[in-house]
């Protein structure tokens, strides 16, 4: 699985209000959905053709753990993008489609998503609403087409009235399933780690925790922030080619039209909020700790023909072994326990 990948306190972050002056799509009444963005995270942007609605998100949390997207009603989207593992998949390199088939790309998380640009690790999708077929419709995912996932809901008992209530109607189309998970998926944030309530006043980081802090900030150590923007997201959700080899096995980028040689080997920039937790690292899960990713970093990537700026510019070995003990300690900063206890993104 995941050539295409799903790019997933308590109830605070996903509050929602009633609003009176809610009269969306065509003409139907909705309940407007209001997402309660956590200091440390911009605004969110909300497409002005798909509003956040009680009524869409509960349409699409409902078909995100639906086993009836997956051609033989075995999987659904929670199945690789796992709440209680921080949307991933129980920290496997590779996931398993429902033909036995295993992908070539690392699941990616989703909590944040909502603030990407593209999506999956080659940025094939260009809108939170079309990355949603992608794994629908990979003949080594759930490989099923929209055509018989709309037939399959159509005949639902419950469905046609879920989509009439979030979108006017009760035919059901592949634009409003996108739609609902869309809206669901905007609805993943995750903003609530120690660093947030340091930043805060809330918390004190460790002597060790703050020497990592440190490193990720200088420039000549960790010179983390060119990649990882310090706070809010920590990605400026932007595509490099990080040396992983010296000539790329999986071309990434470049496998999306116009098909462009600078973007040989390139994959999208991870957020490091609950970096911790989402373990194995790159977009083929070759590294098994945050050891092993920041030594890569700091020492094994390979020169090649269109590494990233911030590396070929970067002294190996700059990082001392208490710098990357130091660092690693910061990053476990970056985890949001109560993210995978947020009853509202889990199966309804």
């Amino acid at each position: 699985m995941k050539k295409y990948i799903l790019y997933i306190p308590i109830v605070l972050f996903a509050a929602c209000k009633i609003d009176p002056k809610s009269n969306l799509f065509d003409g139907h009444n909705h309940t407007h959905y209001n997402l309660n963005i956590p200091a440390g995270l911009p605004p969110m942007p909300i497409p002005t053709d798909n509003p956040m609605t009680v009524e869409g998100v509960t349409l699409g949390r409902k078909l995100f753990y639906d086993n009836i997207l997956s051609a033989n009603n075995t999987q659904n989207c929670g199945s690789c993008h796992q709440l209680r593992n921080y949307t991933i998949d129980s920290n496997l390199a590779f996931s398993t489609g429902v033909d036995g088939i295993q992908g070539t790309r690392n699941a990616m998380p989703l909590f944040n998503i909502g603030y990407a640009k593209t999506f999956f690790w080659d940025g094939g999708a260009t809108s939170l609403e079309s990355q949603v077929i992608g794994p629908i419709t990979n003949p080594i995912e759930m490989h099923e087409t929209m055509a018989n996932v709309v037939d399959k809901l159509q005949k639902h008992p419950e469905y046609p009235s879920l989509f009439k209530k979030a979108f006017g109607t009760d035919v059901i189309s592949s634009k409003h399933i996108m739609y609902a998970v869309a809206q669901f998926e905007r609805t993943m944030i995750s903003a609530n780690s120690k660093f947030d309530k340091w930043r805060k006043g809330e918390a004190t980081l460790t002597a060790e925790e703050e020497r990592g802090r440190l490193v990720y900030l200088d420039a000549n150590k960790g010179d983390c922030t060119h990649c990882h923007s310090y706070g809010s997201t920590f990605t400026d959700f932007e595509f490099r080619n990080t040396g992983l080899d010296s000539i790329p096995v999986d071309r990434g980028r470049y496998l999306i039209p116009p098909y462009n040689e600078a973007d040989d080997g390139k994959f999208k920039t991870p957020s490091l909020r609950n970096i911790a937790k989402t373990s194995p690292y790159m977009h083929d899960g070759r590294f098994e700790n945050l050891l092993q990713c920041i030594e890569h970093y700091n020492k094994n990537f390979h020169y090649t023909r269109n590494l990233a700026g911030e590396l070929k510019t970067a002294t190996k070995g700059r990082m001392s072994e208490q710098d990357v003990q130091d660092l690693v300690a910061f990053l476990n900063t970056l985890t949001d326990e109560e993210f995978i206890k947020n009853t509202a993104l889990d199966k309804p």
